[in-house]
């Protein structure tokens, strides 16, 4: 996959009659500090005053970082370190929700600020508290256009930066190429990948993920895209889901998860809740069915031993590295699991299981542990005796007895409990003691609308 980086046309570079104001965004252990360093070793080789300004806080990997960045005629002309209200010229933002911040929009000026933003979906610490947590990226988008004006380029940096150079790590070296192509950056080309290599950490490819910023800029997404081997062009087209359709597709999984008997018990489980809700009146919307049939089947296709190894053997596993990285797995690269198999990993003091690295061999392993799926919840399944994998059998029981309930005494007035209840394992996340404390958590609500919905049941009765 080749690109003429230096065909690409030079832009007209700004003109700096005064403070050119530079805020790189983003968040911490993604190379935010390097692109403020990138812009200051340039000016400096341009004999131009800077100052670099990194604003951390108590911010460490993952926190918000914010660098300023002045860049002027000469020392003389700068006074001031950090970026005024409303003096930002540029916006280099390798985090959505860090650009669209109160402390970075009071920096922006309508029609005067430029920005290019990396639109991937990073999570925030609140996705660890609130696991039903979504990006708010359609929202940042909005701000930052509100702020700036039209001068603003949303990109997915991290996507481009892992198809063409393997490694998402390169996202914000690209967004400065593509920044410094649309005339945004008042310094020279040369002047930025020398800067590059006096910074002298993966040269080469961050200098290539300037050139394909560059070369996104100049010639847009679906140009690159159209470049890109029919393996990398793979895209995903969203289809309205229809509640049959999603019947369908988890009776699919759940058929590969164990086999057709197992997904059989899963759409007689659903259709004995369509049927009951379908008596409470024609047209209406099968919201509780829906629950249903999304939390059964998550209930059902819990990931153990089996499963893991499953989908790793998978052979869509490896065409999706091949997809990514270029070589082929376990020979131009090795790959490795960072695993806590609860036969074999040790805990810590909290009594919590370590997980420890397993090499290339370990595919081997996967590929004879998921002929062995036949063997879940019966007496020869080793795995399945342990206090995590009972529980989990315990749920799916308990799931498909309230089905029984529900389809005997539901009602319209029952009809919002039973829609709450079936919901509740979406509440359900993680693995090992994470899990076990999602699930203590959801067991007192079960009782509580358990026993408010056959509250309903006795009253109708009586």
């Amino acid at each position: 996959m080749g690109a003429d980086f230096d065909a690409l046309p030079l832009p007209v570079l700004p003109a700096l009659e005064r403070p050119f104001g530079v805020l790189v965004t983003g968040v911490g252990g993604t190379g935010v500090v390097t692109i403020g360093g990138l812009l200051g070793m340039a000016a400096h080789l341009e004999r131009k005053g800077v100052t670099v300004l990194d604003m951390a806080g108590l911010a460490q990997k993952g926190g918000a970082v914010i660098s300023h960045v002045q860049i002027a005629p000469s020392p003389a002309a700068l006074h001031a370190t950090r970026i005024a209200t409303g003096e930002a010229r540029l916006v280099i933002g390798g985090d959505a929700i860090v650009s669209a911040s109160a402390e970075v929009l009071s920096k922006v000026r309508h029609g005067v600020t430029a920005a290019v933003v990396n639109s991937a979906n990073t999570p925030t610490a609140d996705f660890i508290k609130n696991p039903k947590w979504k990006f708010p990226g359609a929202s940042a988008e909005q701000d930052l256009r509100t702020s700036a004006g039209e001068a603003c380029a949303f990109i997915d940096a991290s996507a481009w930066a892992v198809r063409l150079l393997a490694d998402a790590i390169y996202s914000n070296p690209l967004l400065l190429g593509f920044a410094w192509q649309k005339g945004w950056i008042p310094l020279l080309r040369d002047s930025l990948l020398r800067a590059i290599e006096l910074n002298d950490v993966s040269v080469e490819k961050n200098r290539q993920a300037f050139e394909w910023g560059r070369y996104l800029a100049h010639h847009g997404e679906e140009a690159v895209q159209a470049m890109l081997p029919s393996a990398r062009r793979e895209q995903v087209v969203a289809m309205p889901q229809t509640l049959d359709n999603l019947i369908r597709q988890r009776e699919s999984m759940l058929t590969e998860y164990q086999n057709a008997a197992y997904a059989a018990r899963y759409r007689d489980a659903v259709e004995r809740i369509r049927t009951a809700e379908q008596k409470l009146g024609a047209g209406r919307k099968l919201v509780l069915t829906e629950a249903v049939a999304r939390n059964l089947a998550k209930l059902m296709a819990y990931k153990d031993e089996y499963e893991v190894a499953r989908l790793y053997a998978d052979p869509a596993f490896l065409d999706k590295l091949r997809a990514q990285f270029e070589g082929e797995p376990g020979r131009d690269y090795q790959l490795n699991f960072w695993l806590a198999p609860p036969l074999l990993a040790k805990a810590d003091d909290k009594g919590h299981l370590l997980k420890r690295r397993f090499g290339p061999r370990t595919m081997t392993a996967f590929r004879l542990l998921a002929r062995l799926k036949g063997l879940r919840g019966t007496a020869f399944d080793v795995f399945g005796r342990t206090a995590e994998r009972r529980a989990e059998r315990q749920l799916v029981a308990d799931y498909l007895a309230m089905i029984v309930e529900f389809a005997q005494s539901l009602s319209i007035d029952r009809l919002d409990t039973a829609i709450a209840l079936a919901a509740l394992p979406d509440d359900i996340r993680g693995f090992g003691h994470v899990k076990e404390g999602k699930l203590h958590a959801v067991a007192g609500r079960r009782e509580t609308l358990l026993a408010q919905y056959r509250d309903g049941t006795q009253r109708a009765a009586a």
